[in-house]
Order: C-alpha cells, then structure tokens, then sequence
C-alpha cells in the first residue's frame, strides 16, 4: 500500500530581502512546526519579501499561520509584501484576513461594576414584589379550581386526598408526638424552679397548659409539617416540572392544581388541626410528668387545675390556627414546586425556599393571630 508524502511546510531565506514558503501549509504538512516557523521569520532582519510560489498546498490552518508570519514584524496583517501566491489560494487567505481585521475592531466589553448596596437592595425589592404577585396569581388559580371542584363534586380526587392524609398525617404522629411531649417536658423543667420558690407548684398546670394549647402545640406542629410535607410538595412538583410532565398536563387539558395541588390542600387542612389536637395530649402529658417528678404534683391534682386554668376558648384558638397554616404550607410548597426550571439543582434550591418561606409565614402568621386575639380579649 502506497502512502502519500506531504511535504511539510518550510521557510528558507533566498536572498538577504526574500524568504521563500514552501511545502505543504496544512495542519498536516505543518505539524508542530508553526513556533519555529514563526520564530526563523522573527529572527530575519527587516525589510524583507515574502515569496509564496513554492507552497503546494493551503488550508485554513496554513492561511492563519501564513497571516501570523505576514503580521509577525508589523502585527497589522500587511506588513510584509507577499508575491507569488498561488491564485487558488488567494481567496482563502484573505477571508482569514479579513476575519481577523473583524476581529481586532471588535469592542471590549468593560467589565461590569459591582452593583452599589442601594441598587441590591432595589434589585431584591423587585424581585419579592414579583414573587408576591406570582404567588398572588397562583393562589387565584388553585382558588379557581376549588370553585370547579365545589360545582363538580365528581372531580374530586379522593384517592389522592386519602394518600395525602395518609402521608402528611397518619405517617407524621410519631415525631409529632415525640417533639410536642419533649416540649411539654421543657416547659414544665423551666418553670420548676420559678414555681417552687414562690410555693406555687400547682399552678405548673396553667403555664403548661395555656402555652402549650394556646402557642407551642399548633406552632410546633405546623413547623414539623412544613419541613416534613411542605419540602415533599416542593420536591415533587419540581421534579415534574423539570421532567415536563406538568407542561404534558396542561396539553392533555388537565389543570395541575386540580390534580396536584386541592388533594394537598384538602388532606392537610384535615389533617393538621388532628396533629395539633395530639400534640396537645402529648404536652401536657409531658408536662404532667414532669410535675410530678420535680414538683410533687399529683396526674390528678395536675388536671383538676388543668380544667379551671384552660378554658374552651383557649384550645379552641390552638385548634383555630391549624387550618391556617396548613393553608399556608401547602400554597408556599406547591407555589415553589411550580416554580422550578432547569435540572436538579433547581429543585434542591426550590425545596429549601419553601421551607424557608412556610416555616417564616407560619411564625408571621401566628404572630397576627396573637395581635388580633389580643385585641378581641381572646
């Protein structure tokens, strides 16, 4: 088998005012060579012509080194006088060349100055009022389709509400349980000493019962909820987004929060204010035991001053928050679940956010609801 030589490009000096190009000027033919190439033309003394008529063969790669050699002494790319060019080469050499003049009046982007701390602050300012207004736009739609659901009881998709009920409420009474018991144990170990030095050791009932039923118990519920299940809405809903299995619902006609959003609504608007009822056994259970190891104070002595100290009023309040935040977990869950785009680490980032938000807007809105309880002598 035959192999075809190339001959590798060369630059010799023919006379002291002529160098002469020859061989192949193709990446092949170049090889490594272009440095030294380079380099025998820098080391020539000026002035000097440059003679083309030896080169067998020219590609783009041999036309950037030829204009780099023309360039070398003077660096605008004609500096050197070139004879003997080949005509079928003419062509390309000159797109290169006027590629590069191209290239060299091409402006430099100045470097972009960092933004002052009024234009941060500006810049976040307008970021919260767009998300305040998509999350706005996005509570309108999900209230959309419960009007829907409300007409057309049929759309109802209680498979997916009993899942839901399941998983956000059933699945979340042992830690529930767990976190509001040890609650009750802290605040009653808290008020032991204060209580004992006054000799009002009863009276462990009132500050075990009125915060925990009032404030700790729906509070700390809503908290553990919001990391456990809001992060699984947001998680979920993201992960369809980015697959783009929401986008192929709207294109089958299916509204996502019909499908993806009331059932969560629905089920943890059931199932909070059940959690929050068992967080209160669990608190004053707590408390009651702890009473009775540092107080002396008796399981029965405990609820008889339980009863007079906690009224109907008081553990309603408890109960009346739970649908609230419920509502609130679930909307910042999905509302940030919808807003995923990209891959993975979207969703990750989309995750924290609404765990973040929820458990913010949960403590906002408990803080509202004591305001308003305030005023009304509640």
């Amino acid at each position: 088998m035959r192999t075809h030589l190339v001959a590798p490009a060369a630059v010799s000096q023919t006379t002291p005012q002529v160098i002469a190009l020859t061989g192949c000027w193709t990446a092949r033919g170049l090889g490594e060579r272009e440095r030294d190439l380079l380099q025998q033309l820098a080391d020539r003394p000026a002035p000097l012509t440059v003679d083309a008529s030896g080169i067998e063969a020219l590609d783009t790669a041999g036309a950037w080194v030829l204009h780099a050699l023309l360039s070398g002494p003077r660096g605008d790319g004609s500096g050197l006088p070139l004879q003997g060019l080949p005509a079928e080469f003419g062509g390309l050499l000159e797109s290169v060349r006027a590629h590069a003049v191209a290239q060299a009046h091409v402006p430099v982007t100045a470097v972009a100055a960092a933004p002052s701390g009024l234009e941060s602050a500006g810049r976040a300012v307008v970021s919260m009022v767009e998300q305040f207004l998509a999350m706005l736009s996005f509570i309108g739609e999900s209230a959309q389709a419960l009007v829907n659901w409300l007409l057309h009881p049929s759309r109802i998709r209680w498979r997916a509400v009993l899942f839901n009920l399941r998983s956000a409420g059933f699945d979340a009474l042992p830690i529930v349980g767990l976190l509001s018991f040890l609650l009750g144990v802290v605040v009653a170990y808290q008020g032991a000493d204060q209580l004992r030095q006054y000799g009002a050791n009863i009276f462990v009932a009132d500050l075990v019962g009125l915060s925990m039923l009032r404030e700790f118990a729906p509070l700390i519920t809503a908290i553990i909820v919001a990391g456990r299940s809001g992060s699984a809405y947001a998680a979920q809903i993201g992960t369809m987004a980015v697959t783009e299995e929401i986008d192929a619902m709207r294109t089958l006609g299916l509204a996502p929060q019909e499908l993806l959003v009331l059932p969560k609504v629905l089920a943890l608007v059931i199932a909070l204010p059940l959690l929050t009822v068992f967080a209160d056994v669990m608190g004053i259970l707590g408390g009651m035991m702890m009473a009775k190891t540092q107080l002396d104070v008796g399981f029965g002595e405990f609820l008889d001053r339980l009863v007079k100290a906690v009224s109907i009023t008081s553990y309603l309040v408890g109960i009346g928050k739970a649908p609230v935040f419920a509502a609130i977990i679930v909307m910042v869950g999905c509302f940030q679940g919808f807003r995923t785009h990209g891959g993975a680490d979207s969703v990750g980032r989309q995750t924290t956010r609404s765990v973040v938000q929820s458990i913010f807007l949960v403590i906002v809105a408990d803080a509202l609801f004591s305001v308003a309880f305030s005023l009304l002598d509640l």
